[in-house]
This record gives C-alpha cells, sequence and structure tokens, in this order.
C-alpha cells in the first residue's frame, strides 16, 4: 500500500498537469509520501470577480480503502462557499469530480482548502482563488512628450 502511494505521489509529481475535455489544464496537487494517497487535481473556471461567483473544477482519484473516502472543503481570506454543501464521500477505484462556487469578496488572494481522508489519514490542498486589482490610473507608455532639449517627459498628476 505504501509503495503505491509512494509511486502515485512520484508520478504526480513527474507529470502536474492533466488536460480535461477541451477546457483549460488542470493543476495536479502535490501528494506526500504519509498523506490520504488521493491525488486532488483542481482548476479556477474563468477570471474571478469580487463579489461575483466563480467555479472551481475538483477531480479525485486514487480511493483504494474498500470503505471508500471523504472530502470536505473550508474557505480563508475572505474567499465563501456559494454553496451549502461541504463535504461528500468518495468510492473506491472510481474517480470523482464535483465543481464547486466560490465568492471572492475583493481583490487578493483567498483559499479553498480541500480535505481529503482514506483509511484514517488526512491531507489538504489549498486552491488560490484571486481577484486582481483593476487597471492603475497611471497614463500608458504612450503618452510621452518630448522636452526642448529632445529629453523624454511622463506627465503625472501630483495630489
Amino acid at each position: 500500500m505504501r509503495l503505491a502511494a509512494a509511486l502515485v505521489s512520484v508520478l504526480a509529481l513527474a507529470a502536474p498537469l492533466v488536460v480535461q475535455g477541451a477546457g483549460a489544464p488542470m493543476t495536479t496537487a502535490p501528494m506526500k509520501a504519509n498523506g490520504s494517497g488521493i491525488e486532488v487535481q483542481y482548476r479556477v473556471d474563468g477570471a474571478p470577480q469580487a463579489g461575483r461567483p466563480v467555479s472551481v473544477l475538483l477531480s479525485f482519484a486514487g480511493v483504494a480503502d474498500p470503505a471508500g473516502a471523504t472530502v470536505r472543503l473550508a474557505t480563508d481570506g475572505g474567499l465563501s462557499l456559494a454553496g451549502s454543501e461541504t463535504q461528500r464521500s468518495l468510492a473506491a477505484g472510481q474517480a470523482t469530480t464535483w465543481t464547486v462556487d466560490v465568492v471572492p469578496p475583493a481583490t487578493g488572494i483567498g483559499y479553498l482548502h480541500v480535505f481529503t481522508t482514506q483509511s484514517g489519514t488526512t491531507s489538504v490542498t489549498s486552491v488560490p482563488v484571486g481577484v486582481e486589482k483593476p487597471a492603475s490610473a497611471m497614463p500608458g507608455g504612450d503618452t510621452l512628450k518630448q522636452g526642448a532639449g529632445g529629453e523624454k517627459i511622463l506627465p503625472m498628476k501630483v495630489k
């Protein structure tokens, strides 16, 4: 069992990206040899915007315990779950996907924490969901003016 988990861990590190369907590539979370043994992949679909839900696609594989496994979600950094479901069961031998909607409150990075538990061992994957700052009010590079001596001048507002 430990050899299989170690092999899965090495393979996960060797192939960090997997493309599913016609969508963007999924990110494969690193696995520790002493972790739950469940491979977690994720993808944030779309560009996150403050106050608007964005979908995070989660994929789970490698459940070997005949009793199955569980996955639990939590957030921090101001990120919130749009739905009420925070836990699911994972069946042995089956790959499972789960699309979760999260809402970032403002600019910056929040995290969706994905806890996987199998055979009494828990691992966590933190999925970053970031909202970029709005474009600066600084003038673009094409607004340079030329001074009397030929030097380039960038006009700026002074407060």
